[in-house]
């Protein structure tokens, strides 16, 4: 009940995947990667999640339900890291045990994901200078210094049912490449690539092809947007290290394999420290017209 991926048998190749496959390296049971719950491959659907560094590789194996399989760039530190966190992991032929192996047929130039880990739910100081990275989103640059994209992970009530969220408020102005003015046009590049103005918060935000939240080894790692050019996903916005969330707002995922990304220009919402008044901000946002939202699955789905 194991899947490969064309991505993930492209990296690691036939030889290891048929072993895969065959039972002869399946990983049995295993924490997953997105949830860390446990799963078993032999008695449900378990995704292979190749974890790919600068120079090598971590196989590991998540509940086919939480995420597909799928290949993950990330920093050679964080491969480290996942090394000795992933208890699920398995190693490529001729390892022992869950060990980094060389990784094969990596991109030049591949993206590693980065950010500072934040607290639970609206924790504060989980949005501000510092947090978060700046967002490598095409025709964005900060106006007059560079921004940065604080994001904080909460639930919110919509339509009566608890949803897990993203807030997006940047620390200062964000202006068009080339822009001379002093205006800030976050909201408007926004909407220009999908997001649609949020003009009642007690709707679900609309969808949005082709954008996505990653999430693994129960982290928030990323929100990815389309490849330019019909190429694979890349950041819009990516941690420094991964940041954590709360139980109960991976529980929420799960249950709905969407997440409510919400977004507001500089000092639209603050950095608030409980979910109740992080959902009043928003209201104040919205009623304002300061307010753009998406709903995005978790990467790959």
């Amino acid at each position: 009940m194991l899947d490969v991926s064309d991505e993930v048998r492209a990296e690691i190749g036939d030889e290891e995947t048929e072993r895969l496959l065959t039972g002869e390296s399946s990983p049995g049971t295993y924490d997953c990667t997105s949830c860390r719950t446990p799963g078993d491959s032999g008695q449900e659907p378990t995704s292979t999640v190749l974890f790919v560094g600068d120079e090598t590789a971590v196989l590991a194996f998540a509940h086919a339900a939480c995420i597909p399989s799928q290949v993950v760039p990330v920093s050679e530190a964080q491969l480290q890291g996942a090394v000795a966190s992933i208890s699920g992991g398995a190693p490529l032929a001729g390892q022992p045990g869950p060990a980094p192996v060389p990784a094969g047929g990596m991109p030049p130039g591949s993206t590693g994901l980065s950010g500072q880990p934040a607290g639970g739910s609206a924790a504060p100081g989980s949005v501000g200078p510092g947090i978060g990275a700046p967002a490598a989103t095409p025709g964005l640059h900060a106006a007059p210094r560079q921004a940065v994209l604080g994001i904080t992970c909460g639930l919110i009530i919509v339509e009566e049912q608890l949803r897990p969220a993203l807030v997006v408020e940047p620390t200062g102005p964000v202006a068009r490449v080339g822009s001379t003015g002093g205006g800030d046009d976050f909201l408007p590049l926004l909407i220009e690539q999908g997001f649609v103005p949020q003009l009642d918060l007690e709707a679900p935000p609309s969808p949005l092809p082709g954008w996505s939240v990653l999430l693994a080894m129960g982290k928030l790692h990323a929100v990815l947007q389309p490849g330019a050019g019909g190429g694979p996903a890349a950041a819009w916005w990516q941690a420094h290290q991964p940041l954590q969330v709360s139980d109960g707002w991976r529980a929420a995922v799960q249950r709905g394999n969407e997440v409510y990304v919400y977004a507001g220009p500089a000092g639209s919402i603050g950095r608030q420290p409980r979910e109740d008044l992080m959902r009043d901000a928003l209201a104040r946002a919205c009623s304002r017209g300061q307010l753009v939202a998406a709903s995005m699955p978790l990467s790959g789905t």
